[in-house]
């Protein structure tokens, strides 16, 4: 999964393909490179970023799923949002999956949307708040905590008639660094092995802070935790980079 962020303030890309022509063109990047998902993020969600509505979320997407779908028709496209409108704008450009950090937190009609789209629905494991979403939390066990949090919305998620889920960990999210190298130790234990894993590590601070480099700087370090998380069964690497990912990702499926 390849990260298309179309704000001018994510931390590491912002404001680089926040223009149709640029956002077009580095889809195009991202496909030759080896991604099969596209995960467009209008709105930023690293920490003190600015908070934008549905509406303004739409907006900054304007065309840029349908043109994708247009030029690239075998891409994959998630839409990274936590608005319930937004998806449904999105699933009438054309998107294949749900990309929710939130939980279905932040907006309560999120999961009967899924339902309504029929589709895909990325879980992620965060606070249960925006407001909260970056408070640090020292939990008792991480992957128990987790788990009890998949546990409660997978069942709600079913019941509701969601049935294609994924989960996502949330690293970044109001971890500390020790719980996250935890959660890479575990991944295995996530999720009861019930439904496919995310992992979303990358150009994260909990790698390059602890060893004094900078978000672009980590590449080698990273693709050795992504190694890890594939040998434990993960199955889909959100990445800005990648081209080194696949080549990480050929190097397990060629041990396997």
């Amino acid at each position: 999964m390849g990260i298309l962020n179309l704000t001018p303030d994510s931390f590491s890309d912002g404001g680089q393909f926040n223009n149709e022509k640029s956002a077009l063109e580095h889809a195009e990047k991202l496909l030759k490179d080896g991604a099969e998902i596209i995960d467009i993020g209008p709105q930023s969600t690293r920490p003190n970023a600015e908070f934008l509505s549905s509406e303004e979320e739409i907006k900054r997407i304007g065309n840029v799923i349908s043109l994708i779908k247009k030029e690239f028709p075998e891409a994959l496209i998630s839409l990274d949002t936590f608005y319930a409108e937004t998806v449904k704008f999105g699933f009438n450009e054309g998107i294949d999956i749900i990309n929710d950090i939130s939980g279905g937190n932040f907006d309560d009609k999120m999961f009967d949307t899924a339902v309504e789209t029929k589709l895909p629905y990325i879980l992620m494991h965060v606070n249960p708040s925006y407001e909260t979403m970056h408070d640090k939390i020292k939990f008792a066990d991480i992957t128990l905590s987790e788990n009890q949090y998949f546990s409660e919305k997978t069942t709600e998620l079913l019941e509701k008639g969601v049935n294609d889920i994924i989960l996502d960990p949330g690293f970044g999210f109001g971890k500390t660094v020790e719980d996250q190298m935890k959660m890479i130790d575990e991944v295995e234990y996530l999720g009861f092995g019930k439904f496919p894993l995310l992992i979303g590590i990358s150009r994260k601070s909990f790698i390059y802070k602890p060893l004094g480099k900078s978000a672009l700087d980590i590449n080698e370090e990273t693709q050795k935790l992504h190694l890890k998380v594939l040998q434990q069964g993960a199955k889909i690497l959100r990445v800005h980079d990648v081209a080194e990912a696949k080549k990480t990702v050929d190097e397990f499926l060629g041990t396997v």
